[in-house]
């Protein structure tokens, strides 16, 4: 169940970046109970997708700003999420992203992530983002470079080895 909350809608040439709907539980639980998940914590029961659904619109609610369901342009049918993510314990937003199984390999997070890090900048004001990738996570590493990140530090959070990727200032990508 999602809350009734405003969350803006973002559109690129192939996708939509939006609000979370009840039918991406499905989808969602798929990815967060897959080996893919340990890339980001995981894996975790695919019945905790509502919760994850219901996180989204929390997020939003409360500050502001946060996550997105990145669904196709032309079917709205979910691909992944991706947006803002804030840390207990840290003073500025994550850009996170994942992507569900077979959506890899068309460019749909470089174009998602460039909408997101564009909003953040444009409309949220924020600083330059940063994003934790796992060392072995090589496609996102290699999205992070993409976006013109590069590699900050190496830094243990919450028991996770991570590497800090700084993304450039500004928007319009």
């Amino acid at each position: 169940m999602t809350l009734p909350v405003h969350i803006p809608t973002l559109t690129t040439e192939r996708l939509t970046l939006r609000g979370p709907k009840d039918s991406d539980a499905a989808p969602l639980g798929a990815f967060l109970a897959s080996p893919r998940a340990a890339l980001i914590g995981g894996p975790w029961p695919a019945a905790e997708a509502a919760d994850w659904l219901a996180e989204i619109a929390s997020g939003w609610a409360e500050r502001g700003c946060g996550l997105w369901i990145v669904a196709l342009r032309n079917d709205d049918t979910p691909i992944g999420r991706i947006g803002l993510l804030d840390h207990d314990g840290l003073d500025e937003p994550e850009l996170g992203w994942f992507l569900f199984e077979g959506f890899d390999g068309h460019g749909y997070a470089h174009e998602a992530a460039l909408a997101a890090r564009d909003y953040a900048a444009d409309t949220l004001n924020l600083p330059p983002l940063f994003s934790f990738i796992e060392p072995t996570n090589q496609r996102s590493k290699t999205l992070a470079e993409r976006l013109g990140a590069a590699p900050e530090r190496v830094v243990d959070f919450d028991g996770l080895c991570l590497t800090v990727y700084r993304h450039p200032a500004g928007g319009k990508s």
